[in-house]
């Protein structure tokens, strides 16, 4: 199969390196100024992974979205609707396009796919490919679960079928909504497990309890299915989010709340914000989302301090039963 993966940062990377590994035809495109793209044209590899001589890396995107069969994006989540209009110029009405990305548009609310579908792409050919697993771990041949889900049942088992091994077990995702607001979430939890690795780590149990519950009332609320929270997309990726050393959201948590500041993307900042603005409109009560907003996008000052103070006010809130709706 022709596929072009479109991002080569470290993600990016490693999902061309894995899909040439089962035997593809594999593009990995990357910005020409863009410091992932020098680095692999430089060196034929990053910190993660060598590429296979398999593997045409190239920075020329009409060359990358006209040979492929299947495109992978996996860019910042924010810039997906501006690189869309850029994709589009091309013919892609034949084109599968498969999202390797967590992340809410912060100024509508939208999810992914459904950026897709309003830059012209059927919904038919859109996928989401999320779940645990680090890279780190992947490369050295340690195993994990993913899921992948599509409104197209032919589709998502076909791409299930093409991109399964012993490296990653995948299974079908049955609620798209469900998974990418719960797979984008879990950027927001993961922030907070930061800073709870500075200030309180024994509340990380409560905060993947209830930090799922607030996530499954949300995804309820916009007409999914709450048991998708549950599932490989959120609550199944706690682990290498809430506990890892390689993520960059618990690693931007922790340096926040030790007033400290992270250099490198946490995209569960700017899904703080969308949910936010989700939860606003849908009406649904997110305590531990609107912390994480508040400590993240708050005046200069003392950090740690604010962390401290926000954990408190979650705290003092009011009583309630605990899978209340």
């Amino acid at each position: 199969m022709k596929i072009s993966v479109l991002g080569c940062g470290r993600w990016g990377s490693f999902i061309a390196w894995y899909l040439a590994q089962q035997g593809n035809d594999v593009c990995s495109w990357g910005p020409e100024d863009d410091y992932s793209y020098r680095v692999l044209k430089e060196t034929g590899k990053n910190e993660y992974v060598t590429l296979d001589e398999r593997i045409t890396l190239s920075c020329d995107l009409e060359f990358a979205v006209r040979r492929a069969e299947v495109i992978v994006i996996s860019i910042s989540s924010q810039g997906l609707r501006g690189f869309m209009q850029r994709i589009i110029r091309y013919p892609v009405s034949d084109k599968v396009f498969v999202l390797c990305m967590k992340g809410i548009e912060v100024e509508t609310g939208k999810r992914l796919s459904e950026i897709l579908v309003e830059s012209g792409i059927s919904p038919q050919k859109i996928a989401v490919w999320v779940g645990p697993g680090h890279i780190q771990s992947f490369v050295q041949g340690i195993p994990n679960c993913m899921v992948i889900d599509s409104e197209n049942e032919k589709l998502k088992v076909a791409l299930v079928d093409e991109f399964r091994s012993d490296l990653i077990r995948f299974y079908y995702g049955s609620d798209l909504l469900g998974t990418e607001i719960g797979a984008a979430a879990k950027n927001v939890m993961g922030i907070a497990a930061g800073v709870l690795d500075v200030v309180c780590v024994p509340l990380k149990g409560p905060l993947m309890s209830r930090g799922a519950r607030e996530v499954a009332r949300l995804i309820k609320a916009m007409g999914g299915d709450e048991r998708s929270a549950y599932g490989l997309a959120h609550l199944g990726d706690y682990e290498t989010t809430l506990f890892s050393p390689y993520s960059h959201n618990r690693k931007y948590g922790e340096m926040l709340a030790k007033g400290q500041r992270f250099e490198k993307l946490a995209e569960g900042v700017t899904t703080s914000a969308a949910m936010c603005f989700l939860g606003k409109n849908y009406g649904v009560e997110l305590p531990i989302t609107e912390a994480v907003h508040a400590v993240s996008y708050g005046e200069p000052g003392d950090d740690g301090a604010r962390c401290r103070e926000a954990i408190s006010r979650l705290f003092a809130r009011s009583t309630k039963p605990e899978l209340y709706d």
